[in-house]
C-alpha cells in the first residue's frame, strides 16, 4: 500500500463522518504510507477530526462537498443530480487522477452507476460486479462476485466476473488460483445451455492463458410452490 491516497466519502452510511472520520484516523495508524481525502461537509468533519485530535495530521486533507446521496436515491436519478455531492467528488478525484481509488459505505447502486459513468469500465468488461471475500474453514482464501449489482447477466459476462475476480485473488495470494464460473438457474434445460456457454469461455482461455484453472458449475432452483 506505498504511497496510496483514498478519496473517503465522508458522509456515506448510516452516521456520516461520526464513523467514516474514526476509521480513516484508525487506518492510518495500520497503514503509515496511506493518505486519505476526506470528501464531505467541511465543518463537521473538522470537528470530528478536532474532537480526536487528528485535525493537523499530515496525511489527511479535506475537500468540501455540499450535499450527499441518500440511501433511497435511485441510481438514475443519481446520475442526473450528483453535482456536488460527496460521492461524485470523491469519485472525480480517482478520474482526474488527485485519488488512487473512492470508498464509500452510501448508496451502493448510485456508487456503482456513477463508477460507471466517471471511471469507465476496463476493456472487455460489459458490467461492473461487486466482490467480498468469504470466511472458510480451513487456510485457503475465498472471494465471491458479483454480490448484487447485476440482477441478471450472460454466460459472456459470468465469464468475464471470474476473470476479474481471478485476477483479484491472484494479486492477493501470490498465485494463479483456481477460478470457478457457478451460475443459478430456474430450469435445468436452461442450466445445460448456459453450462455449455460458459464452458466453450472457459476452454478458449484455457488454451490461450495456459496457467489459468478453471471450473464451472451449476446449480438448479425449484420452482417454490
Amino acid at each position: 500500500m506505498t504511497g496510496l491516497t483514498i478519496a473517503l466519502d465522508a458522509m456515506g452510511g448510516d452516521f456520516g463522518p461520526q464513523v467514516t472520520v474514526p476509521a480513516s484516523v484508525q487506518a492510518l495508524l495500520h497503514f503509515p504510507s496511506l493518505k486519505v481525502v476526506l470528501v464531505g461537509d467541511q465543518p463537521e468533519i473538522t470537528r470530528q477530526l478536532v474532537s480526536l485530535g487528528q485535525h493537523t495530521h499530515s496525511r489527511i486533507s479535506i475537500v468540501h462537498a455540499e450535499s450527499s446521496i441518500a440511501n433511497d436515491t435511485r441510481p438514475s436519478q443519481a446520475l442526473r443530480a450528483s453535482k456536488g455531492t460527496s460521492m461524485r467528488i470523491a469519485l472525480e478525484l480517482v478520474a482526474e487522477g488527485k485519488a488512487d481509488a473512492c470508498v464509500s459505505a452510501g448508496n451502493t447502486g448510485a456508487l456503482m452507476a456513477l463508477s460507471r459513468s466517471l471511471l469507465k469500465l476496463l476493456p472487455g468488461i460489459d458490467r461492473p460486479a461487486l466482490i467480498s471475500e468469504l470466511p472458510t474453514m480451513g487456510n485457503h482464501r475465498s472471494w465471491l462476485l458479483d454480490l448484487g449489482a447485476n440482477v441478471s447477466v450472460d454466460a459472456d459476462t459470468l465469464f468475464q466476473f471470474a476473470v476479474m475476480g481471478s485476477v483479484l485473488a491472484e494479486e492477493q495470494l501470490g498465485y494463479k488460483p483456481v477460478s470457478v464460473c457457478s451460475t443459478l438457474v430456474k430450469r435445468k434445460s436452461k442450466g445445460t445451455i448456459w453450462l455449455s456457454a460458459v464452458q466453450k469461455c472457459c476452454s478458449s482461455a484455457q488454451r490461450s492463458i495456459t496457467s489459468a484453472m478453471w471450473k464451472v458449475i451449476s446449480f438448479t432452483q425449484e420452482k417454490l410452490t
